[in-house]
């Protein structure tokens, strides 16, 4: 028997021994007298952050380094003997790795017992590991007091070969300190709501299990780095692959359990899926050598690859709505994440929201008053002379259903001063002095109540640069940026956000009359689903199948190609081998 508990943690960015200090109250807190875990593990780059970048070699240390500090530590918090498993970023040999520690702090075998360093480095989606890190290059079961144990970080786990190994090498128990960024919104086929990639984690666990008749504990980390969320969801699985706990998601949390490893035992005799694979592995080895050497003879591929676009319309058959999400997962996750990014990790606790009368800015507030309380939130409504009344009077309906803050100030005069200057200038230049003006005042206010300007831009208007460069995209922070507006209706509907502002044609409101769908040529409905397909990769054509006009697809493709630049910062001459976001590189919240 052994009690097993995995520590879902919230680091701070890029503070070693702040860090530090959080996980010595955790250790002291097994002195209180209850039943204390004999094994402790802590999730990935648990003592620094996970999405470090260039931040890496300023915070990397040695084994030996940090196996001292938590053992002094350990006994300055006068807790009994315990063994860690800990993610942190190693420096060793001149390289630097994504490691994680297993040592015993307190007693006469104290030390460090293993050091497993990440094998397998994502290099994809947001992830970019292999550019600040270099790979280990095996995995390795250990002896501890309690047996043979085996560590895999993260997408060490999402290979069939690595966890086969560890057992095949006698792990009965597998350790996963993870760091996963929660992304999936889409409601799933179970009872538990939660993010897509969450589910999936435990799905893995439970398939490493019940393979390889394993114990498995998945620590994950929580918090917000850079507006990625790490969700949680740790999981403890028997070798049956049974999840016999798991943690709350986005809170921090002690996930425990007692761990019986005879069960190890009865789970393989009962299933000896293990033990076929022993005795057949000889042979597969050299099967795989040999059509290997086959591979190798081969110069093309014996299948000629389709074209894009060819054999395509079977693509609809039971295709989802792709708009379709688990809203109250939504709530809470954008809810947690300006928390995080706004008081915990910039120290503010005021925001303004420019409220414009739409859907896009109502849904913001209704999330700021949720995470801040409505003391804290500014709602500032910002007319022009030929605004649209009904836009200030839903703007002040928002506020008067949250209680928040506000006030209006009338851009006229400051945008009538600067064109007189620019009599001829056309309705889209004008719209831009408007847009940038009130992203002037906007950023003055928060100036004013030592606040942040929240955005309130979609990923719909985003996508299709259907903004003003440097006005509506400036805020520092944007809860809904990676919501289509097709998503912003359902959640602001789900959050009570008045139907007199989410049933309205959604308008910028700087010519009377105007409409988004008529500037954009194709609705909302349409435009999110497109998009939605062209970036997960498919073609015009294998689009067209799904439903769309040839020249709907064609609207919305020209609009995504030609407006990238609006979602980049400027582009700057690269001069030097330390060029900013070249070379130089730091998270925004590092």
């Amino acid at each position: 028997m052994m009690r097993l508990a995995l520590a879902q943690f919230k680091p701070g960015k890029g503070v070693y021994a702040e860090n530090l200090g959080h996980v010595q109250k955790i250790l002291a807190t097994l002195s209180d007298g209850r039943e204390a875990p004999e094994l402790l593990v802590f999730p990935e780059s648990a003592l620094t952050g996970y999405l470090l970048e260039g931040g890496v070699r300023d915070l990397a240390v040695s084994a030996g380094q940090l196996f001292q500090d938590l053992e002094a530590l350990h006994k300055a918090s006068k807790a009994p003997v315990i063994d860690v498993t800990i993610g942190f970023y190693e420096k060793w040999r001149g390289s630097l790795y994504n490691s994680a520690l297993y040592a015993t702090l307190g007693g006469k075998d104290a030390g460090v017992v293993h050091v497993h360093r990440k094998v397998f480095l994502p290099t994809y989606g947001v992830f970019d590991e292999e550019r600040f890190v270099e790979s280990g290059l095996g995995v390795q079961a250990f002896d501890t007091r309690f047996g043979r144990i085996g560590i895999l970080i993260c997408e060490d786990a999402w290979h069939s070969l690595t966890p086969t190994a560890l057992a095949l090498q006698g792990a009965r128990l597998i350790v996963i300190p993870s760091a996963s960024p929660a992304r999936g919104t889409q409601p799933l086929e179970e009872t538990i709501s939660r993010p897509a990639n969450v589910s999936r984690w435990e799905r893995i666990s439970r398939y490493i299990a019940e393979e390889h008749g394993v114990w498995v504990g998945t620590s994950q980390l929580v918090g917000f780095e850079g507006g990625k969320g790490f969700a949680g969801g740790s999981c403890i699985v028997t070798p049956r692959g049974e999840v016999l706990t798991r943690g709350p998601l986005w809170d921090q949390a002690i996930v425990e359990a007692t761990i019986d490893f005879e069960e190890v035992g009865r789970a393989r005799a009962d299933t000896p899926l293990l033990a076929d694979l022993q005795t057949k592995l000889p042979h597969l080895l050299a099967a795989l050598a040999d059509g290997q050497s086959v591979a190798d003879r081969l110069a093309f591929d014996p299948v000629p690859a389709k074209r894009s676009g060819e054999g395509v319309p079977s693509l609809a058959a039971g295709t989802k709505d792709p708009m379709a999400m688990d809203c109250v997962l939504v709530e809470r996750w954008l809810v947690q994440f300006l928390h995080e990014e706004v008081m915990r990790r910039r120290g503010f606790c005021d925001v303004v929201v420019a409220l414009s009368g739409g859907v896009d800015s109502a849904l913001v507030a209704y999330l700021a008053a949720k995470a801040f309380g409505p003391d804290h939130v500014h709602g500032l409504m910002l007319p022009f002379k030929t605004s649209s009344a009904d836009s200030l009077e839903h703007a002040r309906l928002v506020v008067s259903e949250l209680g928040i803050d506000s006030r209006v100030a009338d851009i006229s005069a400051a945008v009538d001063g600067y064109l007189a200057l620019e009599p001829d200038a056309s309705h889209s230049r004008r719209g831009n002095v408007m847009a940038r003006m009130r992203m002037i005042a906007t950023f003055d206010h928060a100036a004013k109540f030592r606040g942040l300007s929240l955005g309130t831009g979609n990923k719909t208007e985003r996508l299709l640069g259907y903004f003003t460069w440097h006005a509506d995209d400036s805020p520092p922070i944007n809860p809904i940026g990676d919501l289509f507006k097709s998503q912003v209706w359902a959640l602001a509907a789900h959050m009570g956000v008045p139907g007199a502002i989410v049933g309205k044609p959604a308008t910028a409101d700087l010519v009377k009359g105007q409409t988004d769908e008529g500037d954009l040529g194709i609705s909302y409905a349409k435009a999110d689903r497109i998009l939605y397909w062209l970036l997960r990769g498919l073609t015009p054509v294998e689009i067209q199948s799904l439903g769309f006009t040839k020249e709907e697809v064609l609207v919305v493709e020209t609009r995504l190609a030609s407006t990238h630049w609006k979602r980049r910062l400027p582009t700057v001459a690269m001069l030097s081998p330390t060029a900013i976001g070249e070379y130089y590189l730091r998270p925004v919240d590092y």
